[in-house]
């Protein structure tokens, strides 16, 4: 579904896409201080521009940390469970990831960016469709479900080989 080269690529880009946007917000952070206190003249856009810069890294970073599964967990009982217990709990997690992505990130987010781009709504200061703004919202949904999916899979491949999931994690 994912193989290794198609997900490391994927990673990279999201990876990279996260980067550039976190520099972005700290160079309009910064100029919109200078320009403020500095000049005595605030900048006009880099307020907005900042708001939606964050906006991106942190959906899109949702998606990374899903991807790679670095995301927040509380693992005091993850650690403790073995086996089944544990497949389990790993199924419900993945699944629960999954759900929530599916309905409120992808269905929910194509609903509002559909409503958006109908209201033809325009950023106050930047004069942006608000649409490009929001299709983070269900682009970031998608990768999260595609990401959930393959952990999975992968949780039930581990489930039905252990052997597997015991080298793997080896490995790893």
């Amino acid at each position: 579904m994912l193989t290794g080269k198609y997900r490391r690529a994927l990673d990279k880009t999201i990876g990279t896409i996260c980067t550039v946007l976190m520099v972005l917000l700290v160079v309009c952070v910064t100029w919109q201080v200078f320009s403020r206190y500095i000049l005595n003249q605030p900048s006009t856009f880099t307020d907005e521009l900042a708001r939606f810069s964050m906006i991106w890294t942190a959906l899109l970073g949702t998606a990374y940390c899903v991807g790679t599964q670095q995301h927040l967990a509380i693992d005091l009982l993850t650690s403790s469970l073995k086996g089944r217990k544990k497949f389990f709990n790993e199924i419900y997690i993945n699944a629960t990831i999954l759900g929530f992505a599916a309905f409120v990130m992808v269905f929910g987010g194509l609903k509002l960016l559909i409503t958006v781009h109908e209201s033809n709504q325009l950023s106050p200061a930047m004069q942006i469709p608000m649409s490009f703004i929001y299709i983070v919202l269900p682009l970031s949904g998608a990768i999260t479900c595609l990401y959930s999916t393959v952990h999975l899979i992968q949780a039930i491949k581990n489930f039905a080989n252990p052997e597997l999931a015991e080298a793997a994690s080896k490995e790893s």
